[in-house]
């Protein structure tokens, strides 16, 4: 019998990873390939647009060879897309780039993200595009590239971002999805096309960016010598798919209303399903597409394992050496030393903006710091402090979501952080909901797989991911450190408001000490 197989790839910020299931979702093979973040001047944060499509084929083709390996006569139905949001990257009228995929974490466009926002009606424009005000936009990066690099800017034919970029490769065509559009700040939500006044502002026309598609659209016919090297057939369909954020969703099981998911991996989001486009009133959650009849609405958090991994290099070194050597999990012995330490730190809050932060606050100035600091409090109450905030911190979202899609009622949690158990309870007092960590493998990937039997017809729902899900672990919140944890949201969630100034003049300072430093060492 053949065996039907689907390859769901995920074009992430430091890896692709792909994964190849049946129609069952049966996890088959998987394959990932790691690259770079580039930083070539400060603030900047990209990556080799052709790097990246490297890895793209070569994780198909592994994942094709692994099921072909286990069964020869395996037929790919079809591979679908995830990707990150947010990437641009500047093309000639050769069709090559200018420059390389500047993402999501390129922060260079804050200045102009904030006139954008203060002095351009830039909340009118979210509200039609769904996409919050922020350096990480395209929207904000086009203005940036306009104003300070004009003579870049006249040389580019068109914008795209790294997955029309790996499809135009695949197939010589310029195409976007949806989801991928509306994480732009150019896309109009409503009329599922380039907004006008977007394109005005970023002084750009439409025929510049990619033609938008329906997620569930596909490409077929790939070049001969293509389709060789990766061990398909020509005609195989290549799905476009939708971004990772609306992906890991799916792929967790969390589209059902009422159902929010959480996701920390080096940063965080978190984000539940809708039926229409719907956006907040103060503009503090983004609204992406996942199919007409799907729309996400959450947050994304600049600030999750990034955090973990700062307090282990700051904070316990010594003791993850040790660890290394005996063969522990490093964050294994970070988890250990804060289980020393009572729910609230005896007191010690650390707001964990190390690098700014978006949501809720999209404000790319706002800094780090441990409050509360008192003679009684040692190393082990600063890394306890450091992983509540990021939950608190993940917590602050969750009023925007639920004003915009209504109550939640249970959370599906996945990343790194959800081996850990402390972590999951700890997550469980803080949101005071049950915590379930959804037996799932790269959610983003299954997610796009999914997407690729619905858009196929070989399943009838998005519905029948529910069966191809199962659950690990399921945390319900412990009334005492819930009640506990209560007492310090308010003080936690006020802060950075009653701070806004402080952080922009550290911000400053810290800028202008920080080139000074740069201009001395070359």
């Amino acid at each position: 019998m053949t065996q039907k197989i689907v390859i769901g790839v995920d074009i992430g910020t430091t890896s692709t990873k792909a994964i190849a299931i049946d129609v069952k979702g049966r996890v088959l093979a998987h394959h990932a390939v790691d690259y770079p973040l580039l930083r070539p001047e400060p603030a900047a944060a990209e990556q080799d647009p052709q790097q990246i499509f490297e890895a793209v084929t070569t994780v198909i083709q592994s994942c094709a060879a692994q099921c072909r390996a286990k069964q020869a006569d395996t037929q790919v139905l079809a591979v679908s897309f995830s990707a990150a949001m947010h990437s641009l990257i500047a093309i000639d009228g050769d069709d090559q780039p200018l420059t390389h995929s500047i993402t999501w974490a390129d922060n260079r466009a804050a200045p102009w993200a904030e006139r954008i926002g203060a002095e351009w009606d830039g909340l009118a424009i979210y509200r039609r595009t769904g996409t919050p005000i922020h350096p990480m936009s395209p929207l904000a990066k086009l203005v940036w590239l306009r104003h300070e690099k004009p003579e870049l800017f006249a040389r580019t034919r068109r914008f795209v971002g790294i997955k029309e970029f790996v499809f135009h490769r695949l197939f010589g065509q310029w195409v976007v999805d949806h989801s991928i559009a509306s994480a732009t700040g150019l896309f109009n939500l409503e009329r599922l096309d380039w907004d006008e006044g977007a394109l005005v502002m970023a002084g750009i026309e439409a025929d510049q960016l990619a033609t938008p598609r329906p997620t569930t659209d596909s490409l077929r016919g790939l070049p001969a010598s293509l389709a060789e090297s990766l061990g398909l057939p020509a005609d195989t369909p290549f799905v476009l798919g939708a971004n990772d954020g609306v992906l890991s969703n799916l792929g967790v099981n969390a589209i059902q209303r009422g159902e929010v998911a959480v996701t920390i991996g080096t940063s965080g989001a978190m984000r539940c399903v809708v039926d229409r486009p719907l956006t907040d009133a103060e503009g503090r959650t983004f609204c992406y597409a996942l199919t007409q009849d799907h729309w996400v609405v959450g947050g994304p958090v600049n600030n999750g394992g990034i955090i973990l991994r700062w307090v282990r290099d700051e904070f316990a070194a010594a003791e993850t050496e040790t660890a290394k050597r005996l063969g522990i999990d490093p964050y294994e012995v970070l988890t250990r030393i804060a289980e020393r330490v009572s729910p609230g730190a005896e007191g010690l809050l650390f707001h964990p903006f190390l690098a700014g932060e978006r949501a809720p606050y999209w404000d790319a100035r706002l800094r780090g710091s441990f409050f509360g600091l008192g003679m009684h409090h040692g190393k082990e109450h600063m890394i306890r402090a450091a992983l509540e905030g990021v939950i608190f911190n993940l917590y602050s979202i969750l009023p925007a979501v639920e004003a915009v899609a209504g109550t939640s009622r249970a959370i599906k949690a996945t990343g790194g952080f959800a081996r850990s158990p402390m972590w999951r309870q700890m997550m469980a007092d803080v949101f005071n909901r049950d915590v379930i960590v959804p037996e799932s493998f790269e959610s983003s990937c299954l997610g796009a797989a999914v997407l690729a039997l619905y858009a196929l017809g070989h399943v009838e729902s998005l519905d029948v991911v529910a069966d191809m899900v199962g659950a690990t672990h399921r945390h319900s919140p412990d009334p005492e450190s819930a009640a506990l944890y209560d007492q310090l949201k308010p003080v936690f969630l006020s802060l950075p408001h009653k701070l806004q100034d402080e952080y922009r003049t550290l911000a400053a300072f810290q800028q202008r000490v920080g080139s000074r430093a740069l201009n001395s060492s070359q």
